[in-house]
């Protein structure tokens, strides 16, 4: 049980580490890492799991849609965009399997239709909870 609970702690650490990244590097999607971060550290440990949810970069790029309240449209075209680059660089190097491809090619449109259709899209003020009409009460 000690040994699990040390692989998701280590799990989620590269997770957040990655996402941190991704969070600066256009090419390196942030938000599948830091959902792993989210998901380990729940399952390892209450402090890192409530340390993790009180950071800027749980907040500003995961926690409106773990909440179910969805994602901007900047967001959700940011994640499109670089699955699609990452997905394309696959797609051409398996140019000799062509059941990779389809494979691939398939996995890509249900990726694409999920965040079309699946994942809310909201204003940018909803993110945080307020619309952008409202005030904070101050």
């Amino acid at each position: 049980m000690r040994l699990k609970k040390i692989l998701y702690v280590a799990a989620g650490c590269i997770g957040a580490g990655l996402g941190a990244v991704g969070a600066v590097l256009p090419l390196l999607p942030s938000f599948p890492f830091l959902l792993l971060a989210a998901f380990c550290f729940a399952r390892s440990s209450e402090r890192l799991h409530n340390w993790f949810t009180g950071t800027k970069l749980y907040k500003n790029n995961l926690e409106s849609y773990v909440k179910g309240r969805g994602m901007t449209k900047k967001t959700k075209v940011k994640i499109m965009v670089t699955v699609t680059l990452l997905m394309s660089v696959g797609f051409i190097m398996m140019d000799q399997v062509p059941t990779g491809r389809i494979v691939l090619a398939c996995v890509w449109i249900f990726h694409i239709l999920y965040f079309i259709l699946g994942v809310k899209t909201v204003k940018a003020g909803e993110v945080f909870g307020k619309t952008e009409t409202q005030g904070d009460g101050k």
